[in-house]
């Protein structure tokens, strides 16, 4: 069972996902990944989110940066949005990604920066597990050398 869903608009944004992936992997979080546009198959993303045991969402999105607001305002469940640089050096997407409306939050990391999603992902499953909390610990102590 996923404990992570990474959801991306397109499959050109399988390198960003790969950046979350290599985190995961590293913490031994599982996690699905599947290909839903918000615009071309949003029956896809709905059932995907209504039907997902995951604890996180997270959403790889560029252009029109819709999918994070869409998973959204689906879950009550956390929902990191990665914008992806796909045009205007990905201010666009990183815009779109941050200024949802109110009562429907979605977090943001830097664009392309999937590390960082993947990390932020294990900090919020870190709040209810102990052992993914002590690994986390051990990655943050490591980056002090």
């Amino acid at each position: 069972m996923e404990r992570v869903l990474i959801l991306s608009g397109s499959e050109s944004d399988k390198p960003i996902v790969d950046k979350i992936t290599q985190v995961l992997d590293a913490f031994g979080v599982t996690y699905q990944y599947k290909v839903a546009s918000a615009h071309r198959n949003p029956q896809k993303v709905d059932e995907l989110v209504r039907n997902s045991p995951a604890d996180v969402f997270i959403a790889v999105t560029g252009l029109s940066a819709a999918l994070p607001g869409v998973i959204a305002a689906r879950t009550t469940k956390p929902v990191i949005g990665v914008p992806v640089n796909a045009s205007l050096d990905g201010l666009d997407a990183l815009l779109a990604t941050v200024q949802m409306p109110p009562n429907v939050p979605v977090a943001c990391v830097g664009i392309d920066n999937g590390k960082n999603a993947g990390v932020l992902a294990v900090e919020i499953l870190a709040l209810k597990d102990p052992e993914l909390e002590r690994k986390l610990h051990e990655f943050k102590e490591s980056l002090k050398k």
